[in-house]
């Protein structure tokens, strides 16, 4: 069955939604794809718990890694099927192709019994002709799809099943393929740019012809060509080009057609943007001839509670959330992405470091890519840099994460094979690796190789990697591996590395990080002191489902990481108002924590942290004034080591801190003021009360009538007079009506085992998340919240 028609010229697309799916190939359900098997659980200790000596840690012993891939059922075995029809097929004259955006993993396809095609990487897109496969009327076509995940094949949760969407597509028998059209920019000025259009056709014939038009932002024709079909590339010019940025994510339009006589053969579109990219040595990074750093945020690919099931409305969210922090760039750690990530980058003005790999030809998982390097490596390197070449928000690729092999001795020989997979099918782009062993890639010639020496953490060795290098310039690939809970604030507040507490919590006071890690303050004195810095991709932006540092080691229930600035939930953490302060140029920022409810320690002392980006501030306890603050200035460059001393001693560039208040219930108050000393901004935090009610608030109160978009509903546990009750835990069941469905909660604490797509869960730290997806009807959402001893909430949204 196929939903989703899209049709051009002659070429037909359908997106293939309604599906069969079963564990056993016996037992069978009606599922959508995009689909997860794994995500609805249940959360068990026992789920691929590996037992390992983890490489990258340094570890020579061998323990049980409780969580490491979530502690859900994604390990084995899945088999979907699903009929299709292609209408008006004529075998002699139709091309028929089969698309899929990722299959988690080791797919084997099959069309009507007969075997098409397998792919072992689950991240990678892949396609294939299936024209000799149908049936020669083109009805009752039988597509099947096997799937297998293998045990200690992963570091964080994978997701299981077709995840990401399928594709089926009917074009004439000479037609362009998947990602058969390559554009690039190679002369950008304020008057005109040039438009090199490449064409791949297959089965051309003589005299055909290839006619391509561009059409600019504002949907009006800017350049057209036509030439014969010859292979050479076509070159057009557009004046006034309106280059593309994250703060201005101008988007063009190629459509390209093949002509035979007066008949148009093929239409294909394909959207891309004009904009430049230089690295100059001891300076940084130029987007069109602007310098500028990198502010982005690595993200794993799972969705929090919707699993790795691709949805474009949640990532949607979460861009939404970045891009108001500031960040500017995505790595997408450590694979390839869905496509509509990147198109989401295009549009919304987001870069992008797609990465392919997390493993290479050295194991780091007993079954991890490393079985199948050798044989499939070139192939999905092609496959990734075909597929997003032409998206704009993609400025470097990255060829592998923290991989073993870079620090054999001939590894340097793997890295040049991959970059020159690069370089070959890409000349526009460059290439990175991160690189957590910094020593070694020094030494042996692995960091010289590669376009941008990219490390992972290791800010201590910055300086001196800089010295040697040739590149002179140097990118901190991955950053921080802050951790935290949110709202949860553990006393003293002072920086430690790889605490651990009984509750298997990390303090919000975003001062804990991991032994090989730093806290947020190092990493913005880095790229502040030290120009040829090109800036950062913090660990990570959301929380994701596995790898549960520091309650990685036999600490179940521990299965959700601690590093994300906003939690499995979407909620922000304190950590997001750190980074906003420093990133967020448009808009000011004034945050205040911890929260002011301390029963049982009236009379100690409770730091009192304060993120802002405006100079000075000044707080106040019940009325009191408590000191003036502001940020230190006029130091040293910093050093980069990540020991408490100059942590300690960073903190106050990025932190007013008054370590000392005494504790007295009532109001915290802190009052900004700019540079000439004017008030100009304020913020309170009250004590909360016993819990009372249950307020309601949404993302978006108008989502769309497409039985895809979603609406992000926060539900926060309030006292009488509305403050947050910062620890509760109260459990809120949750009913929808109307023309929508409840589809998933979560309450961001990684030690929670309550499956997400029921509708109940326990508040933490007085907050959790309901996720509303529509239906393809017009009209209203109601979510209705209840909980024992409070006063229930109702909320409406409107579809349309």
């Amino acid at each position: 069955m196929v939903s989703c028609q899209k049709q051009e010229g002659g070429r037909q697309e359908w997106v293939l939604t309604q599906w069969e799916f079963s564990r056993d190939s016996v037992v069978w359900e009606a599922v959508t794809v995009p689909h997860d098997w794994a995500i609805a659980g249940p959360f068990d200790r026992a789920n691929d718990l590996q037992a390992v000596a983890v490489f990258q840690n340094f570890e020579t012993a061998v323990t049980e890694h409780t969580g490491r891939t979530g502690g859900l059922p994604y390990v084995g075995k899945g088999w979907y099927r699903t009929t299709f029809e292609v209408a008006d097929f004529h075998p002699e004259e139709n091309a028929v192709t089969l698309l899929f955006d990722g299959a988690m993993s080791h797919a084997k396809v099959r069309v009507n019994g007969r075997f098409v095609v397998e792919w072992p990487y689950g991240y990678n897109a892949f396609f294939a002709d299936v024209t000799e496969f149908l049936n020669s009327d083109g009805k009752d076509n039988l597509l099947e799809v096997s799937l297998e995940n293998l045990p200690n094949s992963s570091r964080w949760y994978p997701g299981a099943g077709l995840y990401r969407n399928v594709h089926l597509i009917k074009t004439h028998k000479t037609h362009i393929p998947v990602w058969g059209t390559c554009i690039r920019t190679p002369e950008v000025s304020g008057q005109e740019a040039t438009v090199e259009v490449q064409v791949q056709v297959e089965h051309p014939r003589e005299n055909m012809r290839l006619l391509t038009e561009i059409y600019g932002p504002d949907g009006r024709l800017k350049a057209r060509t036509e030439s014969p079909l010859s292979g050479e590339p076509q070159r057009l010019t557009v004046l006034s080009p309106q280059v593309w940025s994250p703060e201005t994510p101008h988007l063009y339009s190629a459509v390209t057609q093949i002509l035979a006589g007066g008949s148009v053969v093929d239409v294909f579109e394909t959207r891309f943007g004009i904009r430049t990219l230089e690295l100059v040595p001891e300076e940084g990074f130029y987007l069109n001839g602007t310098l500028r750093k990198f502010q982005g945020v690595c993200n794993h690919h799972d969705l929090g509670p919707l699993g790795a099931a691709v949805n474009k409305a949640a990532l949607r969210h979460q861009l939404v959330l970045l891009k108001d922090m500031g960040c500017d760039a995505i790595r997408t750690s450590h694979n390839m992405p869905a496509p509509e990530l990147v198109e989401l980058c295009d549009e919304m003005g987001l870069m992008m470091m797609v990465e392919a790999f997390d493993e290479w030809d050295i194991a780091k998982c007993e079954n991890g890519y490393h079985l199948f390097f050798d044989e499939w490596a070139e192939k999905d390197m092609v496959n990734m840099i075909r597929h997003f070449r032409n998206n704009p928000s993609v400025v470097m690729w990255g060829i592998g994460n923290e991989v073993p092999t870079q620090c054999a001795s001939e590894g340097y020989k793997v890295a040049a094979f991959l970059q020159d997979i690069c370089h070959r099918e890409d000349p526009t782009r460059l290439v990175t690796a991160g690189m957590d062993q910094a020593d070694c890639v020094v030494r042996n010639g692995f960091a010289q190789l590669l376009d941008v020496v990219g490390f992972n953490y290791r800010t201590h060795k910055y300086t001196s990697a800089y010295e040697i290098l040739p590149q002179k310039l140097l990118l901190g690939s991955e950053t921080a591996s802050t951790v935290s809970s949110r709202g949860v604030y553990k006393l003293p507040a002072v920086p430690k590395s790889a605490a651990t507490y009984p509750d298997n919590q990390s303090s919000a006071y975003d001062v804990e990080y991991c032994w090989w890690s730093n806290v947020p303050d190092i990493d913005f004195a880095m790229m502040d002191d030290y120009p040829w810095t090109i800036g950062q991709f913090v660990w990570t932006g959301f929380d994701y489902l596995g790898e549960p540092t520091p309650y990685d080691v036999d600490a179940w229930p521990s299965h959700s990481s601690y590093f994300g600035i906003f939690d499995l939930a979407s909620l922000p953490k304190d950590r997001f108002w750190l980074y906003r302060s420093q990133w967020n140029r448009e808009s000011p920022t004034l945050h205040l924590l911890p929260h002011w409810t301390w029963p049982g320690r009236e009379g100690d002392k409770v730091p009192v942290f304060c993120y802002t980006s405006w100079p000075v501030a000044e707080l106040f306890v019940n009325g009191v004034s408590q000191g003036v603050k502001r940020f230190e200035t006029g130091l040293a460059p910093n050093s980069g080591v990540t020991d408490v001393a100059n942590t300690s001693a960073t903190m106050p560039r990025y932190r007013l801190m008054w370590p000392d208040v005494v504790y007295a219930p009532g109001q915290i108050e802190v009052v900004a003021y700019d540079a000439s000393g004017k008030e100009v901004q304020r913020e309170q935090i009250r004590t909360a009360g016993a819990p009372a009610a249950i307020e309601l608030s949404v993302d978006r109160p108008v989502i769309a009538a497409d039985g895809l978009d979603l609406a992000y509903v926060t539900v926060r546990i309030v006292d009488a007079d509305g403050n947050l009750c910062p620890t509760a835990d109260n459990r809120v069941a949750f009913e929808v009506s109307g023309n929508g469905a409840f589809r998933a909660c979560a309450n961001g604490d990684p030690t929670c085992l309550d499956a997400f797509q029921n509708p109940s869960m326990p508040a933490f730290s007085g907050q959790l998340t309901v996720i509303l997806q529509s239906t393809t009807d017009r009209g209203t959402i109601t979510l209705t919240a209840t909980a024992d001893g409070l006063a229930p909430s109702a909320l409406t949204i409107k579809t349309k």
